[in-house]
């Protein structure tokens, strides 16, 4: 047959697993839509899954296959990944540290300054400095291939699956967060947010250079 079907409820349900994991696309749609709302959270998502249609389509044309058998390219990838991730901690840390500057002269508003980075370059930059959506794609959609007749069709098929799935999870977050956002005003809870998010930019930062 042109596509194998009895494949697709095991990916559905890996596809769930992965999606639910949060990682760097997920802070940074939180921390986006609480601090700007919905339209930035939106603008967001849609850099990351620009990005990662480049990536799943890169898997899919069998370049992400010869990115990843050439060690020196996917280390500077990598490397590229976790600079870009340790400049969106340093933003949030530098932030933090003129709220506080501002906070002890008297200055400090109570509603949090919207952030100046342009939303869908951001999202864009994020998913596509990281390598491991490529790896992952790499990995994981073959797996489901199983007996179809035209695999690469049914590559197609399973990123556009797994696409679909992660943005409705993805718009989800974002729609979410949007609408507590006016109850996450206090100044302590927007500190308490961006030094989590730092702290997981920073993480995931050192696991894609020690991965």
């Amino acid at each position: 047959m042109l596509l194998d079907l009895t494949t697709v409820p095991a990916f559905l349900l890996a596809s769930a697993v992965v999606i639910l994991t949060p990682g760097v696309d997920a802070f940074l749609l939180l921390r986006t839509s609480l601090r700007s709302g919905v339209r930035p959270g939106l603008l967001t998502l849609a850099g990351i899954h620009t990005a990662s249609i480049v990536q799943v389509a890169a898997v899919i044309s069998g370049l992400g296959a010869l990115i990843t058998r050439q060690p020196a390219v996917l280390a500077v990838l990598k490397w590229i990944g976790a600079a870009y991730l340790i400049y969106l901690a340093a933003t949030i840390l530098r932030g933090l540290w003129l709220t506080r500057k501002e906070s002890a002269s008297g200055a400090l508003d109570a509603t949090p300054a919207p952030d100046p980075a342009n939303p869908y370059l951001r999202g864009l930059l994020s998913n596509i400095t990281n390598p491991k959506m490529l790896l992952f794609s790499l990995a994981f959609l073959p797996q489901f291939v199983g007996v179809a007749a035209n695999p690469a069709l049914q590559l197609v098929a399973l990123g556009v699956i797994f696409l679909v799935l992660a943005a409705i999870w993805e718009l989800t977050i974002v729609l979410a967060a949007a609408r507590i956002a006016d109850r996450l005003r206090h100044p302590r809870v927007a500190k308490s947010l961006d030094m989590v998010s730092a702290a997981a930019f920073l993480t995931i930062s050192v696991g894609l250079v020690a991965g």
